[in-house]
């Protein structure tokens, strides 16, 4: 691996692990489009889709741990959430990684920008701020439905990887009720359950390049602290909007190359 090639990764890193802790996301959905486009731009190789979903999970993995750590502290962090959704993705999440060896890369472009544009319409619909505000305490969970949800989803997620893990954030505000600021730590937490189920499935099926997660894994460490601190201070009804335009923009993208 050249330097360049280091230093382009672990800014990739760094700059994804930032925004895993400023929107709760895994960051994900940001670093999937970066790692598919942006290396040729630069002359590098390209990166082949299932070592992206691979490079997805293990940068999740490690900038959600670090990022639920700075929540968990400030009380926005719902542990019956966390435990009931997380363990209903971490079954179906590495039952998707293993089926996805056997998924072509147009298939799972074309998950990835359905559960974008899904994602996307049901982040503009209207919200009370006041609530978002809400710690942890204040949330009322329905489990069965959180149950039939982690299934579901984490089938999807385990296919194309942490990328596919920011269709949690509309989930949790518009179906289960949560307040934005808990949702945001709850994902994190959550999100750990899922790639470490798809990290499972994808290192044993021979799509994670450790080589290139190296550098993106210490730049998620070292700037996911400090997405979280900036989250906190940040105004919910910015957050939303913010991550509104990412997931936006990410699905127009991933569709316009699926045409």
């Amino acid at each position: 691996m050249s330097l360049a090639f280091f230093i382009f990764l672990f800014s990739v890193g760094a700059s994804v692990g930032f925004l895993s802790g400023l929107l709760g996301i895994g960051g994900g959905i940001i670093m999937f489009p970066l790692l598919l486009y942006v290396p040729p731009l630069l002359g590098f190789e390209g990166i082949a889709v299932k070592s992206i979903t691979g490079l997805t999970m293990i940068q999740g993995f490690f900038a959600s741990c670090t990022a639920m750590l700075f929540y968990n502290k400030h009380n926005l962090v719902n542990k019956s959430l966390v435990l009931t959704l997380g363990l209903s993705l971490f079954i179906s999440s590495l039952t998707g990684a293993f089926v996805s060896k056997a998924v072509p890369d147009k298939p799972l472009l074309f998950v990835f920008g359905a559960l974008a544009l899904v994602a996307s319409i049901m982040m503009f619909i209207p919200r009370s701020y006041l609530k978002d505000e809400l710690t942890e305490d204040k949330v009322s969970l329905h489990k069965a439905t959180a149950i039939i949800i982690g299934i579901f989803l984490g089938f999807l997620i385990g296919l194309v990887g942490q990328g596919g893990a920011f269709i949690m954030i509309p989930t949790l505000l518009y179906v289960l009720k949560i307040p934005l600021r808990v949702a945001l730590g709850s994902t994190l937490a959550i999100g750990l359950f899922s790639a470490t189920a798809g990290l499972i499935g994808k290192a044993a099926t021979g799509q994670v390049p450790f080589r290139m997660a190296a550098p993106l894994v210490l730049g998620a460490i070292l700037s996911a602290q400090l997405g979280s601190f900036a989250g906190k201070r940040t105004k919910t009804e910015f957050l939303r909007w913010l991550l509104a335009f990412i997931i936006s923009a990410t699905a127009i993208k991933v569709w316009m190359d699926i045409f």
